[in-house]
């Protein structure tokens, strides 16, 4: 390796530009503006980020080196349908180390923050006090608590563009440069890029969950203990926007939770998109399933998307959670070339689909994927709580199980495993903070940019 420089001194270097990364730099720039501050992405700048399918010359994943829609600055967020989720029942365990007020007051604090930068106008839902919390559980669902602030695709971006104008001359944002390793020295760390080596007093590790496996091996590195976290699997449901119209007119998103009759495997909603699309992901060279949706009525559409997940978690001799989820995905990949469609009513009788089928339903797709049969990628008990779901969630959104109804796999969550940190997000190394989705702790927008403003502040007190 050879060093171009050596040895650029900082007081705070943060590794990731995604929301924890984000916060951080914004928190501590509003407290204490003469810090020295440096942010490591191994993604592009914002305004570079541009992901090549356009669903005319290209319309599946063509497997870039970087992913756009992964990494960069606003992270894996960026392109998100920016849901801000207010609360501490979902989104991560942020709570059990700082507290749960403390936790909801910065998640407010960031809301406030989206705010002053572009978010103005956008509404904050709520479950608070709804009918169809009763509606739910006489179904057998549990309907989750939780505000919902829905910035949209659109308006996510420009709160982001927003907060790195005002960013950029008070912090240096180095773009394309991949954190190669993060050592200690004698008064702080240093963190080794493929050119060059740099040195702080504080660093801070925000890699999201793209970066589990570079986190996998700073925390071996560092002797920093670990412990298994758990992978989320599913397919992600895509249908007539009106279906759901009563839930999403007056929640948005709606977290609802559904035990099995079967194996009693919890199975839940995530990451609704009202009038939204579905997209791509491409996680260290898997191609996955997402949604995105937009607050701007000139880029909706007809229907609307959400994933089902089914949480599975691992004990003794199993420890890589992530590896048994980027193998269903895999196998997905090698079946359909990327990711696989499939009607409802074709699974459930145990035909692939074909494309004649799929076109001549009632649902338009919103992403070009190959018809095919996700019984030969999902594992049986996982497909079978899906199912069960499908048929549950129909009694309070009567058309949820129609024949034409398309799900899409499959779609994964990778967890970090969860890193060992103290109540001010610490490692057993002073000075060295892990936060966000990458940490383990955090699963969400919201939870990750609060850990980053919380820790911002641990620093500057």
């Amino acid at each position: 390796m050879v060093w171009r420089a050596l040895y650029m001194s900082y007081d705070v270097i943060i590794v990731g530009a995604g929301p924890g990364g984000i916060y951080t730099a914004y928190e501590l720039t509003q407290k204490k503006p003469d810090l020295k501050i440096a942010v490591f992405e191994a993604g592009h700048a914002l305004e570079k980020r541009h992901c090549p399918i356009d669903g005319d010359k290209v319309k599946s994943c063509v497997k870039c080196s970087c992913c756009s829609i992964m990494s960069g600055f606003g992270g894996a967020g960026a392109f998100s349908d920016g849901k801000y989720n207010i609360t501490n029942d979902f989104g991560g365990t942020l709570h059990e180390y700082v507290g749960k007020k403390k936790a909801i007051e910065l998640m407010r604090y960031v809301d406030e923050i989206n705010m002053e930068h572009g978010g103005e106008g956008t509404k904050l839902y709520s479950t608070a006090g709804t009918h169809f919390k009763k509606l739910c559980l006489q179904n057998g669902l549990n309907l989750l608590d939780a505000s919902v602030r829905h910035l949209g695709t659109d308006i996510n971006y420009v709160v982001l563009e927003n907060l790195y104008a005002e960013l950029k001359d008070r912090v240096e944002f180095h773009f394309d440069t991949p954190v190669r390793a993060v050592e200690r020295t004698r008064d702080g760390y240093r963190v080794i890029t493929e050119t060059n080596a740099h040195e702080c007093d504080k660093c801070v590790i925000s890699v999201g969950r793209s970066g589990s496996k570079w986190m996998e091996k700073v925390c071996e590195e560092l002797d920093i203990r670990t412990k298994s976290n758990r992978v989320d699997i599913g397919v992600r449901v895509e249908l007539p926007a009106v279906i759901f119209s009563h839930l999403t007119d007056e929640l948005y998103e709606s977290k609802i939770v559904y035990r099995t009759e079967k194996f009693e495997d919890s199975v839940r909603t995530f990451c609704m998109n009202p009038h939204g699309i579905v997209v791509n992901e491409n996680t260290n060279g898997i191609v996955t399933v997402n949604g995105h949706s937009y607050e701007g009525a000139e880029k909706q559409t007809e229907n609307t998307n959400f994933a089902l997940l089914v949480a599975k978690h691992f004990s003794e001799p199993f420890k890589d959670s992530n590896g048994y989820g980027e193998s269903i995905a895999r196998l997905s990949n090698m079946l359909g070339g990327g990711v696989i469609v499939q009607r409802f009513g074709d699974l459930v009788r145990g035909r692939r689909s074909n494309a004649k089928r799929i076109e001549e339903g009632i649902i338009e797709p919103t992403l070009a994927a190959t018809p095919g049969d996700l019984s030969l990628v999902l594992p049986k008990r996982i497909l079978d709580g899906i199912i069960e779901m499908i048929y549950a969630l129909d009694k309070i959104a009567p058309g949820t199980a129609n024949d034409d109804t398309l799900l899409y796999g499959v779609e994964v969550k990778f967890y970090n495993m969860e890193v060992e940190i103290d109540e001010h997000l610490e490692t057993k190394h002073r000075g060295l903070y892990i936060i966000g989705d990458g940490s383990g702790v955090t699963h969400s927008l919201s939870h990750a940019s609060a850990s980053g403003v919380f820790v911002a502040r641990e620093i500057v007190s």
